[in-house]
């Protein structure tokens, strides 16, 4: 059976009370995300995941535009991530910077803007090996090659969600981005059972699917938010929902009604079509109040 995500069956699966709560109690989020090309990723990421009620935010980051990322997001910890001589991050050693912090976060977010290729592979292998039992997020680069450290995701039972698009999805599974693109659900069937974690499969229609094979579907926000920068929103909202204690397969159903409600509302009263990114995370808390209300 496939579960369509709409405000109703969000308000079955309410989301953890924050109601007299300290922000210890609605967990860490820690987001490893950005480079020198795309800094802001780590913002975009950062922000919604404290737009999503995450009490407390690291950003990690390499350490020439850490100071940047810390005065646009002045309620973080900005951690600076040791880079090489071209500005990206320097892997071998931000693994040993990031391991103990992932011991301490409630959720990790991986990949959001970060360079493509072996660094970022070696760097997302060395922290799921690590000791943290924290949920993991993993989009974009640290999503290539995955299955080559399939071992890795899976002994993570289930704590590991993956927020690939469809050329992400191809490099992951190893086969045509038309293959993807022409069985979405299949694909993401396919990488839940050989990984055992939650697949969001992105695209103009959204499918979850959870490593027991229960499967969600979103039918979309709308064409305005085919736009660069949405999809670290979207990781942002999830992670920030598994810092407060929600499970990952309802993190992701939650994260992607309230990502799409958010371009469809900004739609409205935009335009469908040119609104910003980063215009997206404000819309989350209100979103988050009217399902709680019934209002939507």
């Amino acid at each position: 059976m496939t579960i369509e995500i709409d405000a109703g069956a969000l308000r079955g699966r309410p989301l953890p009370d924050p109601a007299g709560g300290s922000k210890e109690a609605r967990g860490s989020a820690l987001v490893i995300a950005g480079s020198v090309e795309v800094p802001g990723a780590a913002i975009l990421a950062g922000t919604a995941a404290l737009r999503a009620g995450a009490g407390k935010l690291q950003m990690s980051i390499a350490a020439g535009t850490a100071p940047h990322a810390a005065l646009a997001v002045p309620e973080a910890l900005v951690v600076r991530l040791p880079e090489g001589d071209d500005g990206h991050v320097d892997h071998g050693r931000a693994a040993a910077v990031l391991l103990p912090r992932t011991e301490r976060a409630a959720a990790v977010l991986i990949g959001a803007g970060m360079a493509s290729g072996e660094p970022t592979k070696a760097l997302t292998a060395a922290l799921l090996a690590g000791p943290a039992e924290a949920p993991f997020l993993l989009d974009a680069a640290s999503i290539d090659g995955l299955c080559e450290n399939g071992d890795l995701v899976r002994a993570r039972a289930g704590r590991v969600v993956l927020t690939p698009h469809a050329g992400e999805m191809a490099r992951c599974l190893g086969c045509e981005r038309d293959a993807v693109e022409a069985d979405p659900l299949g694909a993401a069937r396919q990488a839940a059972d050989q990984l055992g974690a939650v697949v969001v499969m992105k695209g103009a229609e959204t499918w979850i699917v959870d490593p027991a094979g229960e499967t969600w579907h979103y039918a979309g926000g709308g064409a305005g938010l085919a736009t660069s920068g949405s999809g670290d929103v979207l990781a942002g909202i999830i992670v920030g929902l598994l810092a407060r204690g929600t499970t990952p397969a309802e993190a992701a159903a939650w994260g992607v009604f309230l990502h799409g409600e958010a371009g469809r509302r900004l739609g409205e009263s935009c335009g469908p079509i040119g609104f910003l990114a980063r215009e997206l995370p404000g819309e989350v808390p209100g979103l988050m109040r009217d399902v709680a209300e019934g209002a939507i």
